[in-house]
């Protein structure tokens, strides 16, 4: 009797779903050309404000540190200010301003909606990875040479972005999770293994190359793409988000 009550439940159980193979590693890379230097920024000035004490996240010790630190207000369309956080070990202020005007026109050429909570950017020697959330942009230039020669400095800011300005409002919302759900897969080893931290900002970038970029990126890559992730597509489409300064 409780074999046959056993096989009864294994006929009547609903199976569990089999998820696909995610296509990529991890999407920051799937492209260099989805924002190129030449493309248009936002950034309209840059301010020095002086030297002075902040609060910033270092990886190099995986910690908050006070610091002295360079500041200036970069300022972009729309009369958004962001202050950017140069950590004194640069040396002078002229060197800190090269590397504040640097990072500040490449975060002008994403899309505004990816902005919206930006309000500081970290910037340290080191070659430790790039980091978003703390309503800020955290840049190591060790790190970001290696994204500079492999052309994908703008995507990893997108990512980065991504999860300052989408993260804290959407990755854990209902329609978020319907939509992880109804596509039964992840776009990206990276997002399959961190899926409430990375699914997000690993989502957005290939849904940015498909409906902003389909020019720059192959049929297979798009086909791949569309197929992937349905589901979170519509779910960025519905968004509506400001994609100023893109074309």
């Amino acid at each position: 009797m409780p074999a046959t009550v056993l096989l009864f439940g294994l006929a009547c159980a609903t199976p569990e779903p089999v998820l696909q193979k995610p296509p990529f590693r991890g999407t920051a890379f799937i492209d260099p050309d989805l924002i190129v230097a030449s493309d248009p920024s936002t950034l309209r000035s840059l301010d020095y404000k002086g030297l002075d004490t902040r609060r910033m996240f270092d990886r190099r010790v995986d910690a908050f540190v006070s610091t002295d630190a360079y500041l200036f207000d970069a300022t972009f369309e729309g009369a958004m200010v962001v202050e950017v956080q140069v950590n004194a070990e640069f040396g002078d202020a002229a060197t800190a301003e090269r590397h504040a005007a640097f990072y500040a026109r490449a975060i002008g050429q994403l899309p505004a909606g990816l902005r919206t909570r930006v309000e500081t950017v970290w910037i340290h020697r080191g070659d430790q990875p790039f980091g978003g959330g703390n309503d800020n942009i955290l840049i190591h230039t060790g790190k970001a040479a290696e994204y500079l020669r492999d052309g994908v400095l703008e995507e990893i800011l997108m990512h980065e972005a991504a999860h300052t300005s989408l993260d804290p409002v959407h990755a854990a919302a209902d329609g978020w999770l319907a939509a992880q759900e109804a596509d039964g897969g992840f776009i990206s080893d990276y997002a399959r293994d961190h899926p409430g931290r990375e699914d997000v900002a690993e989502s957005f970038g290939p849904f940015f190359a498909l409906r902003h970029r389909r020019e720059r990126i192959s049929r297979d890559m798009a086909g791949t793409i569309q197929a992937t992730m349905p589901n979170r597509i519509e779910f960025f489409d519905r968004l509506e988000l400001d994609l100023h300064p893109v074309r």
